[in-house]
């Protein structure tokens, strides 16, 4: 049975080659596992590296962060004690023009006037709704050889409950003050007064008369509107 023969020859040698091919294709996929791995390994190791780097970087730039926020704070602080001292400066500078500016209207007015004046005259708030303070500042301009006494009236024009009402200074002060408001002086004198207003009355003018005791002293008189500076 010669074509038996060939056929089984034929089985063995499909079988040979299945059998070396299984194992070709066994060993080529062990290789290109094998190279896989170690190219893994080394592509790990080389993203390792760069975070380490990475890493590191991050920790320098926080610590420059650190320094220069901790510049920023001082150099603010910095500003903080030259802005303070300029203002405070500034401060002295306008006390100290005030000052000159006030005394020249003693010693030589811009009018040229003489006798007995109202200098400065200011009310500001207090710390309930109807309180204030007034100040009243009088001066002897350009005729010190003498003092002037004499006393000071005060009345408040405005409207209460919708009708024209005027107080004096006794009807404003509180209950333990004196409503007398006697003045002596040679160059100056200034005055510091509290007043509480009464509910529902809305004031508008106030009226200042300067009356001189002394003679040759003409007494003054003077109204302002009823104004509230800051303190």
């Amino acid at each position: 049975m010669p074509g038996t023969g060939r056929s089984g020859i034929m089985r063995v040698a499909v079988a040979i080659a299945f059998v070396v091919g299984v194992y070709l294709v066994f060993e080529f996929g062990r290789i290109q596992a094998d190279y896989n791995i170690a190219d893994a390994i080394e592509e790990k190791q080389d993203h390792k590296t760069e975070i380490d780097g990475l890493e590191n970087n991050i920790a320098v730039l926080k610590q420059e962060i650190a320094l220069l926020e901790t510049h920023r704070d001082i150099d603010q602080e910095a500003y903080k004690v030259v802005e303070g001292d300029l203002i405070e400066l500034q401060r002295k500078i306008q006390e100290q023009r005030d000052a000159i500016a006030f005394y020249r209207g003693i010693v030589s007015p811009s009018d040229g006037g003489r006798g007995l004046r109202v200098q400065d005259f200011k009310v500001t708030k207090g710390k309930d709704e109807r309180q204030f303070h007034m100040r009243l500042v009088l001066v002897q301009v350009m005729q010190h050889d003498r003092s002037v006494k004499g006393n000071v009236e005060f009345s408040l024009e405005g409207s209460q409950d919708g009708k024209a009402r005027t107080y004096s200074l006794k009807d404003l002060l509180p209950t333990d003050a004196k409503s007398n408001w006697p003045f002596a002086f040679r160059y100056f004198q200034d005055f510091d007064r509290e007043l509480i207003l009464p509910a529902g009355f809305t004031p508008e003018k106030i009226n200042i008369e300067v009356k001189s005791r002394t003679k040759s002293i003409a007494s003054v008189k003077q109204s302002f509107l009823w104004e509230t500076a800051q303190s």
